[in-house]
């Protein structure tokens, strides 16, 4: 009888049961047995080949509009530093963080405050020996922006970077208004160090510190006080502390007082 003789009287008859895989001989070609196909490899960097092996990088959860923190506060004011409530980010690399203090240096935002700043201060002649008019301001002007950018250095940057602090501000972004006030206004005194924990916040205290000791060297004489130093401190501190609740409180405000995305 021919092979396709046979073929066809084998496809005719009933089968009596069904073999089970492992039981089927393999087919034959020529003799010898025709080897299974082996699952192609993995492309580089594709998924791990079983389902259930875990990924080396969770994602971040997804962070609800009313607390998404924007790289802009109304398109204007810089807000870099802030992360929004419920992502912990690793922490910054030095060149990060010190495209964080050029960013808060040298944004167009920072000439218009230091120009603000600087007409009050010309305007009610916090430093008379500064002179009046346009030269005065002039003189306020660029030692303004000094204090700023050193400042900023300093504690974005320089400490950071050698104590292993995180000088980003991490939103809490619920809870009443008391409670998230008092923990956005006392982050210039505690940080969050490259573990995750919370430590003195050593780099925002000295380096408001530093740069106001390096300042009596192009503020005039009678401005290098002690207490006029204790002042300028203070309202540098200050500053941060009222920085921080914006930005905490800014998302909620563009949410539900604006009506618009923060």
């Amino acid at each position: 009888m021919s092979a396709a003789g046979a073929f066809a009287q084998q496809a005719d008859s009933p089968s009596p049961s069904f073999a089970p895989p492992e039981a089927t001989q393999p087919a034959t070609t020529g003799g010898s047995p025709t080897q299974p196909k082996a699952p192609p490899p993995p492309a580089p960097g594709g998924p791990a080949s079983l389902p259930d092996a875990p990924s080396h990088s969770a994602a971040q959860p997804e962070v609800p509009a009313s607390k998404q923190q924007p790289k802009r506060i109304l398109g204007v004011m810089p807000n870099f530093r802030a992360v929004s409530a419920g992502t912990v980010p690793p922490p910054p690399t030095p060149k990060q963080s010190f495209i964080l203090a050029t960013q808060n240096s040298f944004d167009y935002s920072s000439f218009v405050f230091v120009g603000i700043t600087s007409a009050m201060a010309e305007g009610t002649e916090a430093h008379p020996e500064l002179g009046k008019g346009m030269e005065g301001f002039g003189n306020y002007y660029w030692r303004g922006f000094v204090d700023k950018t050193d400042g900023n250095y300093w504690v974005i940057f320089v400490l950071p970077t050698i104590l292993h602090e995180d000088e980003r501000y991490f939103a809490m972004g619920e809870g009443g208004f008391w409670k998230r006030s008092t923990y956005a206004a006392t982050r210039i005194f505690v940080a969050r160090n490259y573990e995750g924990d919370n430590t003195f916040n050593v780099s925002e205290l000295l380096g408001r510190g530093i740069a106001q000791g390096i300042s009596t060297t192009y503020y005039p004489s009678p401005s290098n006080t002690g207490e006029k130093l204790a002042v300028k401190y203070a309202y540098a501190l200050g500053r941060d502390a009222l920085t921080n609740i914006f930005r905490e409180f800014w998302p909620d405000i563009a949410t539900h007082v604006l009506h618009r995305h923060p």
